[in-house]
């Protein structure tokens, strides 16, 4: 599993966008018991929060201490540094393991061999993502040519998971048909800006230039921006249960 966070963490849980609540509303529908979650490569904790809400417990994991020093707290959510792909968690445990805007840096057929050990006979699994997000066409212009053209070579080739929506990576399990769900935010530009700081590619971008691109671009994108605007991302799942 690849750790693309640990170095901006705090801007990580900052500024990321959070997910519908339709999403979880579905997801949520097909379960029988609530008595165990794991939230693999939980990050900030942003999926581990909602799903405390709903489950006597929640084990969530992720390969970055310092995510996790970020991560919201619960007195039902138990944090621990381990990769996806081999944990020390209990067989049969959960009825729902979700991993979020993660699959992509998973080895998918090792994390699918702890997900059947770990998981109740009926338990489901649930991938989700996001991908790039629109604002209006004037925004959008500079923003695409910042994504393709400034950051574009330094993304990871896992990237292209995203962009298919995760459909060309392996799942073993009886996939229910999912409907289409979106994050709508409202940002300013320093929000927005604060975005585009978060990703890998952003990150992978100043550490081999040695300066922040992201000024930039937002001196394009800050002139067009009236006070808050809404910001719209695409979200695509793919749920199963494991039998």
């Amino acid at each position: 599993m690849k750790d693309y966070f640990s170095g901006h963490s705090k801007q990580y849980a900052a500024f990321r966008p959070t997910y519908p609540d339709e999403l979880y509303r579905f997801i949520f529908g097909h379960l029988k018991t609530f008595d165990a979650a794991w939230d693999c490569a939980t990050g900030n904790g942003q999926v581990a929060r909602v799903l405390a809400t709903q489950f006597e417990n929640v084990f969530a994991t992720d390969i970055s201490r310092q995510q996790l020093e970020h991560a919201y707290k619960a007195d039902n959510i138990v944090y621990s540094v381990q990769p996806a792909e081999k944990t020390d968690l209990p067989d049969k445990t959960f009825d729902l393991i979700t991993v979020a805007q993660a699959l992509h840096w998973i080895d998918a057929n090792a994390f699918y061999s702890e997900v059947i050990r770990t998981a109740k006979p009926g338990a489901w699994l649930a991938v989700w993502g996001y991908s790039h997000c629109t604002v209006n066409p004037e925004v959008d212009f500079h923003f695409l040519k910042f994504y393709n053209e400034t950051v574009g070579p330094y993304w990871d080739g896992a990237r292209k998971l995203v962009e298919d929506h995760y459909r060309s990576i392996p799942f073993p399990f009886d996939e229910v048909k999912s409907p289409a769900f979106s994050i709508k935010a409202s940002w300013t530009a320093k929000e927005f800006a604060g975005y585009l700081g978060t990703w890998s590619a952003t990150q992978k971008f100043i550490k081999e230039k040695g300066y922040d691109p992201v000024p930039e671009v937002m001196e394009k994108i800050s002139p067009l921006w009236k006070d808050k605007l809404p910001v719209t991302f695409p979200v695509f799942l793919r749920m199963g249960e494991i039998v």
